[in-house]
């Protein structure tokens, strides 16, 4: 008999959401492996997020979901208190606590960023025994921007910074197991509370998606061309801010030289950023452009900060000449979106912190990638490099990602097994 997991998401489709990703990929399979699954999701209405009804055929049809309302965000949004999972938490409360008084359940997931909404996992261990599992996709509190300049920061920093500092060792406080993208991420909290030295954990990063591309590539024709097609693109799709500066920088310079060395074919290039800003339709901020002012390829490169749904991101990426991936100066930082990329099979040039846990997955399991790492023992040779595939790439001198067999690890079937793993390791512990 199968056990029974309750899952809690506040973000879902239709909203395109990237801490929704995991369990969405998952949930095809979590049958599999022993377990029956149901969701609790807020109702999509509340959600800032882009709307991508493609996102829903990918969810099994016989899925059971339960909807939840929130608070308004332009009321709560006043006071500081925009995210989701605080808008949400009166209604998960009085949801889940029927759905436990009336149905038996083994264990309770969070998978979400959304972290406030946590707590409740502690509440409903006390009232109900039931354990619980959180997904620790980025970290909650985080001393990272601490350091940085004002305008550096996340909006509302000196609020959220407190807030969490409050409510992440209520919810670690009980917490039956920890998931994470990485084992940074663990580390620090184990540090912070020594409970959960002694507390099942296990580091899975997100998986690569098969049916997604080929949902992408069906539906291609609905999405409206952001890739003006007499230029060579070279495409990211995906969050800016500040963190990405030192990967940009070399992206920059390296395209500046190869600019300067090479101008007839290069100038025939065109870098494109899109999705770069959280902010609501046409209220972002751009990230990337200003730092391209400094180097004077402004010509050269667009920034579209809206975010666009995912399968029209997909498809972009599925119609770009070659890719780009600036990393995080933060060395825990797990880019997931890194699968997608992978998955398309383009050109491909990746620019990490030498710590980053998805360099060994690139030079263990694929082969073409070209790897830039920060910092450079030779600055100056991985900046020439870098310019010199660029180059490459303006003559339409293309090498395509090549996946090695040992990617299936990755693969979101192999990484639901693994989940399944620590859930029954957490539900026999009990």
């Amino acid at each position: 008999m199968n056990r029974k997991l309750l899952i809690i998401s506040p973000y879902f489709p239709p909203s395109n959401a990237a801490d929704m990703q995991r369990i969405r990929m998952s949930l095809p399979y979590f049958n599999d492996f022993g377990w029956d699954v149901e969701v609790v999701t807020v109702d999509p209405v509340e959600s800032e997020m882009v709307q991508d009804q493609l996102l829903v055929k990918s969810l099994p049809p016989d899925l059971s979901l339960h909807i939840v309302k929130a608070f308004k965000k332009k009321w709560t949004g006043k006071l500081g208190l925009g995210n989701l999972g605080i808008r949400s938490l009166w209604y998960y409360r009085k949801k889940v606590n029927g759905l436990l008084k009336k149905s038996h359940f083994d264990l309770i997931y969070f998978s979400t960023t959304m972290f406030p909404v946590c707590i409740l996992g502690a509440y409903w261990k006390i009232k109900f025994g039931v354990p619980y599992v959180i997904d620790m996709q980025d970290p909650w509190h985080s001393d990272h921007y601490k350091t940085k300049k004002k305008s550096e920061r996340p909006p509302k920093y000196w609020f959220s910074y407190r807030l969490n500092k409050y409510l992440e060792p209520l919810a670690m406080s009980k917490v039956s197991g920890l998931v994470s993208v990485s084992q940074k991420y663990i580390d620090v909290l184990a540090s912070r509370y020594p409970r959960l030295e002694h507390v099942p954990s296990a580091t899975i990063t997100f998986g690569a998606f098969n049916p997604d591309m080929e949902i992408a590539a069906a539906n291609s024709g609905l999405f409206e061309p952001i890739l003006d097609t007499h230029f060579i693109n070279i495409v990211y799709i995906g969050r800016g801010g500040h963190d990405l500066y030192t990967a940009l920088r070399l992206l920059f310079e390296a395209f500046k030289r190869a600019l300067q060395d090479n101008e007839m074919p290069v100038s025939r290039m065109r870098l494109c950023f899109a999705g770069t800003s959280y902010a609501p339709k046409g209220q972002g901020k751009q990230s990337i452009m200003p730092l391209a002012r400094e180097f004077g390829l402004e010509e050269y490169i667009t920034e579209i900060t809206d975010r666009i749904g995912y399968y029209h991101a997909l498809a972009t990426l599925q119609h770009a000449d070659a890719l780009v991936v600036p990393g995080s100066e933060d060395p825990a930082y797990s880019a997931s979106k890194i699968y997608p990329y992978l998955l398309t099979q383009k050109p491909l040039a990746v620019i990490f912190n030498k710590d980053s846990n998805i360099i060994d997955v690139l030079k263990q399991h694929t082969k073409n990638v070209h790897l830039t790492i920060f910092p450079s023992p030779d600055r100056e040779k991985a900046v020439s490099e870098l310019a010199s595939l660029l180059f490459q790439w303006a003559q339409r001198k293309f090498i395509p990602v090549t996946l090695q067999e040992s990617f299936g690890q990755f693969d979101a079937l192999e990484l639901t097994r693994r989940q399944t793993m620590l859930f029954d390791q957490v539900v026999i512990k009990k």
